[in-house]
């Protein structure tokens, strides 16, 4: 896995995620510009998150009917190759990696990941 830095491309609702997470008081750092790397490095009451941010604006209409894990499912298969050998070696190490598609689901990350 390379740590390049790169210009990354940012999901248009990255901005809308970040600053929420932020009026709740996460700390947020941009990391999308580390190649094959995931994009938002969040910390939150003691906690440590690494986040891959998906535009849910881009999803079929059925998405938002799908369970927990199906949306799980759905969302890894929206990983770049990159980012999918990131996630399996964040797995590897231990490490859980997130992926959220909406301020809804960042939040509700933080606030019931025990």
């Amino acid at each position: 896995m390379g740590y390049n830095q790169r210009n990354a491309k940012v999901d248009d609702n990255q901005k809308e995620i970040v600053e929420a997470l932020r009026r709740v008081g996460a700390k947020v750092w941009h990391v999308h510009t580390i190649k094959n790397f995931y994009d938002i490095q969040v910390a939150f009451r003691g906690q440590l998150f690494a986040i891959e941010i998906k535009d849910g604006a881009k999803f079929p209409k059925y998405y938002t009917g799908l369970t927990k894990e199906e949306k799980r499912t759905y969302l890894e298969t929206k990983l770049s190759e990159g980012e999918a050998k990131c996630m399996e070696a964040m797995q590897g190490a231990g490490v859980p990696y997130h992926i959220v598609s909406s301020i809804d689901e960042a939040i509700n990350l933080l606030y019931n990941n025990k």
